[in-house]
């Protein structure tokens, strides 16, 4: 338990394993998980007057505007949970999502304690996505190297022949990283320069790899 309000960025490309790992780091620690992507879809579904308005983008294929994200961060912020601290999930993911951030928690007295990059190779994350299989019938989604089904191809569930998924076809994988080099990596040299970035393997068990980045948290945090 953090006896002080703590912020912690999760970094990492896309495959990373940010979500699981940012889920356990925020129950470990008491603090509130922000996933924005989780945001935006509660708001939708409560139909709240944000989420109606992020739905019209939505809808029209948009990128919700980043002031509107913002107003529902700030709301989070001033929870009872988010009072105490918050590991922010794959966010920001640009420079102005990061001015931002900074000056959403500088209204509370805040700054981001530590941003944690969880460093993956691209061959390795292509493996990751590249390597799922999900079933257009029933939703039971498997990895060919993790998690493989009984039958090579065919759903354990309900027999249905496996497909890959358009976003996880090698060529969109690698287009999606193009996309994180260009726009997040810069927030490496941001927060380097700040004195709180710290690096952790992002390869191994999930309990490994956990295992580094808490003793990265908590080392930064009693600096």
């Amino acid at each position: 338990m953090v006896t002080r309000a703590l912020d912690v960025v999760l970094l990492g490309p896309p495959g990373a394993g940010k979500g699981t790992q940012a889920k356990r780091l925020a129950s470990t620690l008491s603090l509130l998980h922000i996933s924005t992507g989780d945001l935006l879809r509660e708001e939708v579904a409560k139909n709240t007057p944000l989420g109606q308005e992020a739905a019209s983008y939505m809808q029209r294929g948009e990128l919700v505007p980043d002031d509107l994200v913002a107003k529902m961060l700030l709301a989070r912020l001033h929870t009872q949970q988010g009072l105490g601290g918050c590991v922010f999930d794959g966010y920001p993911r640009t420079q102005a999502q990061a001015d931002l951030l900074d000056q959403l928690l500088a209204e509370l007295g805040r700054r981001v304690d530590v941003a944690v990059y969880l460093e993956v190779p691209d061959e390795e994350v292509v493996a990751r996505l590249g390597g799922r299989r999900w079933c257009p019938q029933c939703g039971a989604v498997y990895h060919v190297r993790t998690q493989p089904p009984a039958r090579e191809g065919v759903c354990d569930v309900c027999g249905s022949e496996l497909v890959v998924r358009e976003d996880d076809r090698e060529e969109v994988i690698r287009q999606r990283l193009a996309v994180y080099r260009s726009h997040t990596e810069p927030l490496l040299a941001l927060y380097a320069q700040r004195g709180v970035l710290q690096r952790v393997d992002g390869l191994g068990t999930v309990e490994a790899i956990f295992a580094r980045l808490k003793e990265a948290v908590k080392g930064s945090v009693a600096r």
